[in-house]
């Protein structure tokens, strides 16, 4: 009745899992936590390399850098050195995830587009905003979950609402 190459058997591979929303808005939150992590890791290692190597220059404190007192200065290139470092940071974290997932990155990257598409048809015109009635998220960037796609839809449909009624 049946070919045996038509029966399937446990120890043999099924079709491949399909890579849904769900998995794909998991993802996209790991992504933005790494890269926030990233940001303050090399942020803070920023600011302490910047702050080590200005410890170990001798200054005269009497005189004036740029025309402001020395220690203002360092505070302000230890700051700067934070800041770059912060900046830093989403490149390793995006690094870390495209290592961690190097099985679905494909699969992600497909369904970050299509997202992307569908933000960007269902999003509003900014033109008629005001302080009473806010852009909804225009570039998606907190959407997390199906239950925050759907709220953010019903945001953007409750903002067009309003700007066809008071404008």
């Amino acid at each position: 009745m049946f070919s045996r190459s038509a029966v399937r058997f446990n120890s043999t591979k099924s079709t491949p899992h399909a890579f849904n929303w769900v998995e794909y808005l998991k993802l996209k939150r790991q992504n933005s936590v790494l890269n926030t992590a990233g940001s303050v890791l090399t942020g803070l290692a920023g600011g302490f390399i910047t702050l080590n190597y200005l410890g170990n220059i001798e200054i005269e404190l009497e005189k004036h850098i740029f025309g402001m007192d020395a220690i203002m200065v360092m505070g302000g290139a230890v700051l700067l050195g934070a800041g770059f470092g912060y900046l830093l940071g989403p490149f390793l974290g995006t690094y870390i995830f495209s290592f961690k997932n190097k099985a679905v990155l494909n699969q992600f990257k497909i369904k970050d587009r299509e997202f992307l598409q569908r933000i960007k048809i269902n999003r509003v015109d900014p033109s008629s905003q005001s302080f009473s009635n806010p852009v909804p998220d225009y570039y998606g960037e907190k959407i997390y979950s199906l239950k925050g796609y759907k709220q953010w839809l019903r945001d953007c449909n409750a903002y067009r609402r309003k700007s066809k009624d008071f404008l």
